[in-house]
C-alpha cells in the first residue's frame, strides 16, 4: 500500500519544522503530488502537516527512487 501526498496550501508564513516537513515529503510547489510509502514516519510528517497537505490510500507500491551517480572528480589545471 502506498500514500498519495498533495501539497495543497502554502507554506508561506508557517513555522520552520512545517516548512522542512513539507520538504521531508518531497513537495515544492503547491499542487504537487508524490506517492511514498506506507510507514509510521510518514504517516506522522502527514500528520503534522495535515492543514497544509491532502493524502490518500493507493494500491501498489510507492516507486523506488534510483540515486543519480556523482559526476567523476576532475583535477584542477596546474599553472
Amino acid at each position: 500500500m502506498a500514500l498519495k501526498v498533495k501539497l495543497v496550501r502554502s507554506t508561506a508564513s508557517r513555522p520552520e519544522d512545517q516548512r522542512k516537513t513539507v520538504l521531508g515529503l518531497g513537495l515544492k510547489k503547491l499542487n504537487q503530488e508524490r506517492i511514498l510509502q506506507d510507514t509510521p514516519a510518514i504517516r506522522g510528517m502527514i500528520a503534522k502537516v495535515s492543514h497544509l497537505v491532502s493524502w490518500e490510500e493507493v494500491e501498489g507500491e510507492a516507486p523506488v527512487r534510483a540515486r543519480r551517480q556523482r559526476k567523476a572528480a576532475t583535477k584542477a589545471k596546474e599553472e
